[in-house]
């Protein structure tokens, strides 16, 4: 990885971990401002914000950066694309727990775009490795045919989005809901393929607000015959924006 951005709490401890994935063409530098954005509003929290693994194709300099090639992707192989990109960043995120000395549920991945297609696939193949995702303008490449245990997965996306339709987030909640994930939805109608205020706002309240089912099932003591009524995904909220 080339290049990597830190910031640490100004005292005491870490007690949050925010690993922030940047889109296709971008770089961890980029990421800067929902890093402030987030620095405020969760002052002991660690944010890393590293470059994607690839240089952007065609980009001689370097310094725009991919999580995986867009040459040629179709919906035949870009699972394939991910999956071959997803062994790399498992081993770096954990080894940035290690290093900051944060466990999985304390750690929360926040992806835009391909930084959000990567969070979500990376939570999907390794079930707990984040407590949280935050996908903002992302998808699957492929419907998922069993939901995550340990990780709460949290859509937010433009509802004018013309790169990555948000009609993908809503395909993901409603089967995720199906599966009786732990999920959230968030749309910002007539937002385009970014992320505004208005989604960070959602995003803070999501992260200070939902309980996910794993703890809800924890302080039920797990009891037969009530899980059936532990809240679960597809909790759907348009934004007028």
């Amino acid at each position: 990885m080339s290049h990597i951005l830190q910031w640490l709490p100004p005292t005491g401890r870490p007690e949050q971990l925010m690993l922030l994935l940047h889109g296709v063409g971008a770089n961890g530098a980029g990421m800067q401002p929902l890093a402030d954005w987030l620095r405020r509003e969760f002052p002991q929290a660690a944010i890393v914000a590293p470059d994607g693994f690839e240089p952007l194709d065609g980009d001689p300099s370097g310094r725009a950066r991919q999580w995986f090639s867009r040459l040629g992707v179709t919906e035949a192989n870009r699972a394939a694309r991910i999956a071959a990109a997803l062994p790399p960043l498992a081993a770096w995120v954990q080894q940035v727990q290690q290093d900051l000395e944060l466990g999985p549920a304390a750690t929360a991945l926040v992806g835009f775009s391909q930084g959000a297609i990567m969070s979500l696939a990376l939570a999907q193949a390794h079930d707990g490795i984040a407590g949280r995702v935050l996908a903002f303008a992302g998808r699957y490449a492929e419907l998922p045919t069993h939901a995550p245990e340990h990780t709460t997965l949290h859509f937010f996306h433009g509802g004018a989005d013309e790169v990555v339709p948000a009609q993908h987030s809503r395909d993901a909640i409603q089967r995720l809901a199906d599966l009786h994930g732990d999920a959230t939805i968030d749309i910002a109608e007539g937002l385009g393929h970014e992320i505004n205020a208005a989604l960070l706002q959602r995003a803070v309240f999501r992260l200070r607000n939902h309980i996910p089912q794993r703890t809800w099932a924890a302080a039920l003591g797990q009891v037969p015959g009530l899980g059936e009524r532990l809240p679960r995904g597809g909790e759907d909220d348009e934004i007028n924006d």
